[in-house]
């Protein structure tokens, strides 16, 4: 990823589902004005979904997602429809693309409910409009008649598209605009704890897992939202930062710290100085902050022999002393003295079935959308798996958690009703 590019994981998830044939990699290259998408008449062309990232005016950063036909046939086709409906998963808003010509289908109305079934955004795609127009006149169908048949059968807003010339494309850019929720913002962080001329300082340790050349993903996008909401970013190395806030002349809105310097920053801030780190923020970013709070607290009832899954969706070359495989298994064995059995789960992928985990730790979720955490959490909730983030976990084993969490009242007070043993109100 470019410097000067938005992540994908910040990035809006526009997914295009149908059958095979009817044209979404067609339209996928009609909203990018450019051919990136394979296109043939031979059905079944794309195989696995293909993500682009694009400008797409007026919506900005988004991800394209080209996905196979979810009427694909035989054996190899069930497990192109399983990553088909995978992809629901991280979809902010759907498209449903039909054939204008074969009209609404039974395949067509059953992706439809899929699609509701997970309460996404989506708008139906009626394409191949120009194919109506080049038969006799006694098979030209009337396309309003048509457009008004589909949006009864299908319940939603249909738009008439011909991807090929172009036609109606504009039309559904200015749908997908509207269909974004209008609360939806992806790239808030922490912006909205800070006014005008807050000072923020960012611990930020330089260690072989650091990036030579630049900073991590988190760091980036926090210095980024405290700009945005015209604050003041101060970044410093942990064992520069008791002078760090010495030299400021004034206190610090808030201290944010990498999760692995969690001890010395947390010894080296001020009582009277909030601190959290770039991990907790994600939780709330990404996730459900109250939520992975609660989870903490299982760390606390594990038994010898419990199963516990690190999960990270992105793969990254594995350092001697890494986060994920080393630190964190090591921390929370020394914490609870629990013989604990640890699992791993790396990249896009997440186990169908956690029932054999005890609690599931999961990083920050920077290279997913916040729409697939959720996902991931509710996966664990149907299936009674506490869940925890990084930074929430190393700040209870440490024993700072209500600090690293002072900022956040909703997070502050699942805690004090976990902690008390209460029923959590939502």
């Amino acid at each position: 990823m470019s410097l000067n590019e938005s992540p994908r994981g910040s990035r809006l998830h526009i997914a295009l589902f149908g059958r095979r044939n009817a044209g979404k990699s067609s339209l996928i290259n009609a909203l990018a004005k450019q051919d990136i998408a394979v296109v043939s008449p031979v059905k079944g062309t794309t195989t696995d979904p293909v993500y682009k990232s694009m400008e797409l005016l007026p919506l900005g950063p988004v991800v394209l997602i080209d996905t196979a036909g979810l009427d694909d046939e035989g054996e190899l086709g069930g497990q192109r429809k399983k990553k088909t409906l995978e992809v629901l998963n991280k979809t902010d808003i759907a498209l449903l693309v039909i054939d204008a010509y074969s009209g609404v289908t039974s395949f067509d109305k059953e992706i439809a409910g899929l699609i509701q079934s997970k309460n996404i955004p989506v708008i139906g795609v009626l394409n191949k409009t120009d194919l109506l127009t080049r038969t006799d006149e006694s098979n030209r169908k009337d396309l309003v008649e048509l457009v008004k048949i589909s949006q009864e059968l299908l319940g939603f807003q249909v738009i008439p598209v011909s991807a090929a010339e172009q036609q109606g494309v504009s039309m559904l850019r200015k749908a997908l605009t509207t269909a974004v929720p209008e609360e939806d913002d992806r790239f808030r962080i922490v912006g909205d704890l800070l006014t005008p001329g807050d000072l923020v300082v960012l611990v930020v340790p330089i260690d072989k897992a650091a990036p030579k050349g630049r900073l991590i993903l988190p760091q980036q996008q926090t210095i980024r939202d405290i700009l945005e909401s015209d604050a003041i970013a101060v970044v410093t190395k942990e064992h520069e930062l008791k002078q760090t806030l010495e030299s400021l002349g004034r206190k610090p809105r808030l201290v944010i710290t990498d999760s692995q310097v969690f001890l010395k920053v947390a010894a080296d801030t001020p009582k009277d100085i909030p601190l959290t780190s770039f991990s907790i923020l994600f939780a709330r970013h990404k996730g459900d902050l109250e939520e992975l709070v609660r989870g903490a607290r299982a760390i606390d009832r594990l038994e010898d022999g419990d199963k516990v899954l690190i999960a990270e969706p992105c793969t990254h070359h594995t350092q001697p002393d890494d986060i994920g495989s080393v630190k964190l298994p090591r921390w929370i064995r020394q914490a609870t003295g629990r013989n604990i059995e640890f699992h791993h789960a790396n990249g896009m992928s997440f186990p169908e079935d956690v029932n054999d985990y005890a609690l599931i730790v999961h990083c920050g979720g920077c290279m997913i959308n916040r729409r697939q955490m959720l996902w991931r959490m509710e996966q664990a909730a149907l299936k009674g798996v506490p869940i925890v983030n990084y930074g929430v976990a190393i700040a209870h084993v440490q024993g700072i958690l209500e600090r690293a969490i002072s900022a956040f009242p909703l997070a502050r007070l699942a805690w004090e009703e976990e902690e008390a043993g209460k029923p959590v109100i939502n």
